[in-house]
């Protein structure tokens, strides 16, 4: 295990998280006047001063390294990396917040940097704007992943970056065809800095003003949920804000590789896309069907208003951002069960979205679909296609096994979160621990659309927060921690 290297690493992230915290008190500084800002810069001070103090540490433990990492160093890497940046994120909370919980900040902080957006907090409008910054900022840099953000500087990584960006990112490999990672990532940052440009310049057409559309570009682009609102998107009361805010979860929760199709003119290669067009037909049938069942139930006034609150919940859901527009909880069983549906299911592999990945779902099934064919039929030998090409047995085998894994981490989560939280129904033990686990934020009962995690206990949040990180980078990257071979020295 280089060691080294990774402490060289993880320094960087902690600079940034410096840099971040910087810019956040300098917003403190141009609103010092407004009640609350004197204390946030203070908090975002000491904030800083940490980040860069434990930068400095890290840094001086690198002495020597060697510019080596392996498929091990960058698992390790990207598990405590989210580690830490969740435990220095959330300093601000605890430092300006009067009577915050390290377990609440932690919370708030491992949400922001996942881009869960599930809170503990209510009360947004009366916090410092520095404070609110910070924590949508949070999560416009854990969309496209702190990992991310220095890979694509450093050539020095070499193949090593990636390794680090694919563990990180849901990329395959096979994904970057031209060129070296750094400007591969590099381009998927400039286009990321577009689409937060577009979004932004869209809010404020639609009537927000400067600093909530920065804001919630931070998190409609990052697939996140965090709103300056504790009513969430349903404060703006305005049709032309939340069409603006679906369009941008999509493409947000949509391959970044196949917005770099798009803007190359490969149509080819994006016509035989399997997951965006699997994605995209499920988010039409899903809304069809929402909007048809609140219809009927009477839940919704005219045919627009309809539409509109279905499919900005349907994509609200499945991007994984988690906005609110209406009390879901309060639709009818079918509705909620379609949404539950949509929250394991997620985005793109490759986008800010969480989840399961709709690529996962759809070679998953294509392959039950062969074996039930061969269970009558056993000397058929049929491919599986994805993209327009076969997958071969080792890609099959490991969807396969990352969805048991993902299935039995979610059900072992479940039965552990009852016995911390026996006061928690069923159904909102079971929603805490699916939207935590596959990022979405706002689950049900309980813990709805309406409600937050303010009742969970300590070691639940705790738990919440692990699962939120585990979720976020693909489970691996958290799991090898606790492997006694990864720290052992082997070849």
């Amino acid at each position: 295990m280089n060691y080294r290297f990774i402490s060289r690493l993880l320094s960087l992230i902690l600079a940034a998280l410096a840099a971040a915290f910087l810019l956040c008190l300098g917003i403190a500084l141009l609103h010092r006047s407004d009640p609350g800002e004197s204390a946030a810069i203070v908090g975002f001070q000491a904030s800083t001063a940490v980040a860069l103090i434990l930068a400095a540490v890290f840094y001086l433990l690198s002495r020597g390294a060697e510019p080596r990492i392996l498929r091990k160093e960058a698992l390790c890497l990207v598990g405590i990396g989210w580690i830490l940046a969740s435990l220095v994120g959330a300093l601000p909370y605890v430092l300006i917040l009067e009577d915050c919980r390290v377990s609440d900040a932690v919370f708030e902080s491992a949400s922001g940097v996942t881009t869960t957006g599930a809170s503990v907090f209510t009360g947004f409008e009366e916090w410092p704007r520095s404070l609110l910054f910070w924590r949508q900022m949070s999560q416009w840099i854990g969309g496209i992943g702190i990992v991310v953000f220095f890979v694509a500087i450093l050539g020095f990584l070499g193949a090593g970056g990636k390794i680090l960006f694919t563990n990180e990112s849901s990329a395959k490999t096979a994904d970057f065809h031209q060129g070296r990672v750094q400007s591969v990532v590099a381009r998927l940052f400039f286009l990321y800095l577009g689409l937060s440009a577009a979004c932004c310049a869209g809010l404020l057409l639609a009537g927000m003003n400067l600093y909530d559309a920065v804001c919630h570009t931070f998190t409609t682009v990052s697939t996140a949920g965090f709103s300056t609102r504790s009513d969430s998107i349903a404060a703006f009361a305005s049709p032309g804000i939340e069409w603006v805010m679906i369009v941008f979860m999509i493409l947000g929760s949509i391959s970044f590789f196949f917005h770099l199709l798009i803007l190359r003119a490969q149509w080819r290669p994006a016509r035989q896309n399997t997951e965006v067009l699997a994605y995209l037909a499920i988010l039409i049938f899903a809304t069809a069907l929402t909007a048809g069942v609140l219809f009927v139930s009477g839940e919704r006034d005219g045919i627009h208003d309809t539409i509109r609150t279905a499919a900005f919940q349907v994509v609200s859901i499945a991007s994984t951002s988690g906005f609110g527009t209406a009390d879901f909880d309060q639709w009818p069983v079918f509705t909620r069960a379609l949404l539950l549906a949509l929250m394991t299911m997620g985005g793109c592999a490759a986008s800010t979205a969480g989840g399961a990945k709709v690529i996962r779902i759809v070679v998953a099934a294509k392959i039950c679909v062969t074996h039930v064919e061969k269970s009558f039929r056993s000397r058929v030998v049929r491919p599986v296609i994805a993209n327009g090409k076969p997958l071969d047995p080792d890609t099959r085998e490991n969807i396969l096994i990352y969805l048991t894994l993902l299935a039995l981490l979610a059900i072992s989560s479940i039965v552990v979160f009852t016995l911390l939280e026996p006061g928690l129904s069923l159904e909102g033990s079971i929603s805490s621990v699916v939207s935590c686990f596959f990022n979405i934020g706002p689950g049900f009962a309980e813990v709805g659309p309406t409600e937050n995690y303010a009742m969970v206990s300590a070691p639940g949040k705790i738990l919440l927060s692990l699962l939120m990180i585990m979720g976020r980078i693909e489970l691996f990257g958290i799991l090898v921690l606790f492997s006694p071979l990864l720290w052992k020295k082997l070849s």
